[in-house]
């Protein structure tokens, strides 16, 4: 698949191909992710090192089966120590203009089986800006105006305040006192985190490709977030970076619309890669990672955002503890978004509006230790129609191993 961004201004298209050369990972670790090999007419797990990707569907036919092997390490060195089956120039992405599809693999997201689950308001700034898109009701012009009244009346710093404990309690009751209560400071302060579905199995894009702002939304902006790739026994196996893309307009009408808001086609991007964890890199590695967000408009406009983890309100244990459980389990695991410390309250038109998408823009969210995330907005609508699912990934890896045909 390839989808054009020609309609765009050519800048859009200068920022997509310098922020493309930069996608890959330059640090050495152990990657995995998936490709589709047109060869083959199927998508595989890739390892990835240094400019080269190998084919793994021998060691398992899914990144799901391959994460949930913890003895698949041994096997993935062992596949490396031969010759790559590709180079990273040799790599398409969707939003592409070169490469030859029928020869050239694909980039996919890295993920194919495992849920698609997110969590939000895990930091106290995002928390704020939830409470303000409420009582704004959706509109980003009256924003601005709760915003300035908030930091007028409220002299708190939440910052260092744990969920769920007394202090916390005590910061509830007060900001409920004031007239500021919010169904956000439950989950923001209260014990139990906010955890949703983001959006089905196989729904997500991947690096290189467009995401989507459905026609209905008209304040909105990126999400860039660690994400957390969660084996079927609950085990952390390793990260990779999302854009949990957000309708502010639509949730901050109402909490009850946070799958409107959240889910819609090409809602969710991950990727390039998953790093897996291992002596080079581990969890605590990744609990102080710095993720960046650029975002170049076809306007001229230029957005830049941090999203520190390390200032995260809960501990990734808790997130997980509050998807997987007793209560809940995924029997091909789940990606969990963190949430994100970032909030954009820049304006990009009319004083007081805040920051909001157009088509056109290209997002960047990189961290040295992962690679980047590389996508380009345009309205869903307009976007080719999600069409592979389960049952057509069933069939093409029923082809890939040789024991059926995707076209009976």
């Amino acid at each position: 698949m390839t989808v054009s961004i020609s309609h765009s201004p050519e800048q859009t298209r200068q920022a997509y191909d310098s922020a493309r050369a930069g996608m890959f990972p330059r640090e050495p670790g152990t990657y995995i992710g998936r490709v589709h090999d047109p060869l083959r007419r199927a998508p595989v797990p890739v390892a990835y090192r240094e400019d080269a990707l190998w084919d793994l569907s021998a060691v398992n036919p899914t990144v799901a089966d391959l994460l949930d092997d913890e003895g698949a390490g041994e096997a993935i060195a062992a596949v490396t120590r031969r010759a790559p089956d590709w180079t990273t120039a040799e790599v398409r992405c969707e939003l592409d203009d070169g490469g030859d599809p029928a020869r050239d693999p694909l980039l996919l997201p890295p993920v194919d089986l495992q849920v698609l689950k997110a969590c939000g308001v895990t930091y106290a700034g995002s928390m704020i800006e939830r409470v303000i898109e409420e009582r704004a009701h959706g509109d980003p012009a009256a924003a601005a105006e709760v915003r300035n009244a908030m930091r007028s009346e409220l002299d708190l710093d939440l910052a260092d305040i744990v969920p769920g404990s007394d202090e916390a309690a005590r910061v509830k009751q007060f900001l409920s006192h004031r007239g500021w209560w919010s169904q956000y400071l439950e989950v923001g302060l209260g014990p139990d985190p906010e955890v949703f579905t983001k959006g089905p199995v196989l729904s997500s894009v991947g690096s290189g490709a467009a995401i989507g702002i459905p026609a209905f939304s008209h304040w909105n902006n990126p999400e860039p977030e660690l994400v957390l790739i969660v084996t079927p026994g609950g085990r952390i196996a390793g990260v990779t970076l999302g854009n949990d893309v957000n309708l502010r307009d639509v949730e901050g009408r109402s909490a009850l619309l946070l799958g409107m808001a959240k889910d819609n086609n090409r809602s969710t991007a991950l990727g390039p890669f998953i790093r897996l964890f291992d002596d080079a890199f581990s969890l605590e590695d990744a609990r102080e990672l710095t993720i960046a967000l650029n975002v170049t408009g076809p306007d001229g406009f230029e957005l830049e955002g941090i999203n520190s983890v390390a200032a995260l309100s809960r501990s990734f244990e808790s997130l997980v503890d509050a998807a997987y459980g007793p209560h809940h389990q995924y029997p091909d695991g789940f990606a969990l978004f963190t949430g994100t410390l970032f909030a954009p309250t820049e304006d990009r038109d009319a004083p007081g509006e805040g920051f909001t998408h157009r088509p056109g823009d290209v997002v960047t969210i990189g961290n040295p230790h992962l690679g980047t995330l590389v996508n380009a907005v345009a309205r869903t609508e307009e976007l080719p129609p999600w069409e592979y699912g389960i049952r057509t990934l069933w069939r093409d890896l029923a082809r890939l191993r040789g024991n059926g045909d995707a076209d009976a």
